[in-house]
């Protein structure tokens, strides 16, 4: 499966790379960041009965996600400004991880997924987002042809 991010203007050799690699499930709808910084990079892994979402995000909490699912659209957002007070003499002369928000969306098919069970955790600087595939959807089990 194929993330792509958003680009108004792609340039040309993006364009055909996109013509000829594009998957039929394309997962990739919207990615923001509202302020410079780097929107989390993600891994997305099928099984025969589920597709995983894994987002890099080192130094947050789950408490920092928010996560819903509307209209086959599961948007991942967040919005962490960074806490603490400088000490009396001190001043920035640079900062540049003071804030950070981002939004992620994929759209999920419900032909596809079952997204009634749809399931998150959030371990060691990566959120997991486990999506189950509908019965009908799921890949049948790979099965051996014998060579004779």
């Amino acid at each position: 499966m194929k993330l792509m991010r958003s680009n108004v203007f792609p340039s040309l050799p993006q364009f055909f790379d996109d013509f000829f690699t594009k998957d039929l499930l394309d997962w990739g709808f919207q990615n923001d960041s509202a302020t410079d910084t780097t929107i989390p990079a993600v891994n997305i892994i099928e099984s025969n009965d589920s597709f995983t979402v894994e987002m890099a995000a080192p130094g947050m909490t789950k408490k920092d996600f928010q996560i819903e699912l509307e209209n086959e659209i599961l948007k991942i957002t967040s919005q962490k400004e960074l806490e603490g007070e400088l000490k009396e003499g001190q001043r920035y002369t640079r900062r540049e991880f003071s804030y950070q928000s981002f939004l992620r969306t994929f759209r999920l098919p419900k032909s596809v997924v079952d997204d009634s069970k749809i399931k998150a955790s959030y371990e060691n600087g990566i959120l997991r987002i486990l999506i189950p595939k509908r019965e009908e959807a799921k890949l049948p089990a790979p099965r051996k042809i014998e060579i004779k």
